[in-house]
């Protein structure tokens, strides 16, 4: 863990003129957004699985994906895996994000579990209000079903059924980062890139 702490530090990289969050009153939720990447392109099996770019489908459902949450509060903190088709996928929405959002492209999100996601968030501080995720499956989407168990049963239902590319999360729990687990947030939205067509 101290590891993956320093790492985190070494590799953060907040946007100029950054500034920590108010620490959020008590009872206001955290706000937990989690996005797979877009579609990325399997045509050249010369490339490693960890440089392959994002499909033209990809990039449509990426560029949908950023028009949407441009209407959301954006989150103070991006922790985006360092693969090439998740950096792609939050290239899409670094025009939406404001300067003082910190974004961190960390080596150990590729491909990283479930408990390993929930180990990273663990360490956010708790003046972070918000925070985005970008990662891969199956790690992103156990974490959602295994955080998520309150909420709209129409939308768990969906979240169970399949998180396909480029599906966004967004879940709700109070209390400190650091006590995030299973079955503590609610799952508030859904939204995969066929609801934005």
């Amino acid at each position: 863990m101290a590891g993956l702490l320093a790492r985190h530090m070494a590799n953060a990289t907040p946007a100029q003129d950054a500034r920590i969050t108010a620490m959020p009153t008590p009872g206001t939720p955290h706000r937990l957004l989690v996005l797979r990447h877009a579609k990325s392109a399997w045509n050249n099996a010369s490339l490693a699985d960890f440089d392959r770019p994002l499909a033209p489908r990809g990039r449509r459902a990426a560029e949908a994906m950023a028009a949407h949450l441009a209407g959301f509060d954006p989150p103070a903190v991006v922790l985006c895996s360092s693969a090439r088709r998740t950096q792609d996928t939050l290239d899409f929405l670094r025009p939406s994000l404001p300067g003082t959002t910190e974004i961190s492209i960390e080596d150990d999100l590729y491909g990283a579990s479930a408990p390993e996601l929930l180990a990273r968030l663990r360490l956010v501080p708790d003046a972070t209000a918000g925070v985005l995720l970008v990662g891969h499956n199956p790690g992103v989407e156990d974490l959602v079903r295994g955080l998520g168990r309150g909420g709209d049963p129409g939308l768990i239902a969906r979240v169970q059924a399949k998180f396909p590319t480029a599906a966004l999360a967004t879940l709700a729990f109070e209390g400190p980062w650091r006590a995030l687990g299973p079955g503590v947030a609610t799952l508030k939205a859904f939204v995969v890139p066929a609801d934005l067509e």
